[in-house]
């Protein structure tokens, strides 16, 4: 049996990892997390410990324990467990061995205050833009579902939902209210059906219905990081949301890509009156064909739109972005910390392929 671990077994192993590439150090040298300590001292307003008690745990430690929980899709007791047990994650955090942990109440707690930090994102794009990663050549914005545990609900309280109500039952009933998600929502997605193996299409596309959020966000062209986003409800309207702030008026370009969704008169005369240029899908006039020029023009628009596909995939396969929360508060930190690490990543690729 060997004997007890040194200190320098534990270099040499933290060595080892670097060497495996370890992301979460790829993270720590693209990102100076200290910028995000006076937005967190504002929202969380510590004492000073004159009262004595237990010290807090560092805020930007905390923040980054959520990091690590957004990049890898943990709940919060996996994320406790994960901290004690993995070296990785221990040299991310600046803690040792011996240090104190927190735990997954401690965890909670923290993310719970989070939701009334609305500018850590943009203080992070801030740094983005003062490093040279100014948002140019136009931006595309597109909107995509995020799911969240499906609610069986009766139809009298489905119709008390939609009419703002709390049904009366849930009201006698605190723990189960506190279990029911009031704003997420229903929706249906259309696909294009496949067609048979006669090569023959199906009469009408296929309708998936879809619980839970809406992740509407804008990317800039030139470098592919979300400068723009806002969390709504899956019933939500997409193209409306184009209009609530999701354009970045700093673009450099004034060009802006997007899906039919978003193609309508009163977006049209958002963006002009703006000096935005709508480079926006147009539809087919309806029972008729699409002309041969519209379907080559939509095709140049796709190859340019398409790049926001890449944000959506990164996010739900290998973030596995998953509502479990309650509430749009919640589900809105949630999915700014998935917007906010989702640019950590793109930042490290594209500071990798500039050195390339």
């Amino acid at each position: 049996m060997s004997g007890q671990a040194g200190l320098f077994d534990v270099d040499d192993r933290l060595k080892r990892l670097s060497d495996l590439g370890d992301q979460l150090e790829a993270f720590a040298a693209a990102v100076d997390f200290e910028v995000f300590r006076p937005e967190l001292d504002r929202v969380l307003a510590y004492s000073d410990g004159a009262k004595g008690g237990r010290p807090p745990f560092d805020p930007v430690m905390m923040f980054k324990l959520l990091v690590i929980q957004t990049a890898n899709t943990l709940s919060d007791e996996r994320t406790e467990y994960l901290i004690n047990d993995r070296l990785s994650f221990m040299r991310f955090l600046g803690i040792g061995l011996s240090d104190r942990v927190p735990d997954a109440r401690t965890i909670w707690l923290f993310r719970e205050k989070l939701t009334r930090a609305g500018a850590l994102f943009e203080r992070f794009d801030a740094t983005l833009r003062a490093s040279g990663y100014i948002a140019m050549s136009g931006q595309i914005v597109d909107a995509s579902l995020v799911a969240a545990p499906r609610q069986r609900n009766t139809q009298a309280e489905k119709d008390d939902i939609k009419a703002g109500r709390v049904p009366q039952e849930w009201k006698r009933k605190p723990a189960k209210l506190r279990h029911k998600d009031r704003d997420a929502s229903w929706t249906v997605k259309f696909t294009k059906a496949k067609r048979r193996e006669d090569g023959t299409a199906p009469a009408v596309d296929l309708a998936i219905p879809a619980f839970g959020y809406r992740n509407h966000i804008s990317i800039d062209r030139r470098f592919g990081l979300i400068r723009k986003w806002l969390a709504t409800d899956a019933a939500a309207h997409e193209g409306r949301r184009l209009r609530d702030g999701l354009l970045d008026e700093s673009n450099t370009a004034a060009s802006v890509w997007a899906d039919t969704a978003y193609r309508s008169a009163a977006n049209e005369a958002f963006m002009a009156s703006r000096g935005f240029v709508s480079r926006v899908h147009r539809k087919k006039r309806p029972n008729r064909p699409m002309s041969p020029a519209l379907r080559r023009a939509n095709n140049a628009k796709s190859r340019i739109r398409s790049r926001i596909e890449h944000v959506f995939a990164e996010q739900k396969d290998r973030m596995d972005l998953f509502i479990r929360t309650i509430g749009l508060p919640r589900a809105a930190t949630k999915i700014g910390l998935a917007n906010l690490v989702y640019n950590v990543k793109r930042l490290v690729f594209l500071r990798r392929a500039a050195s390339a």
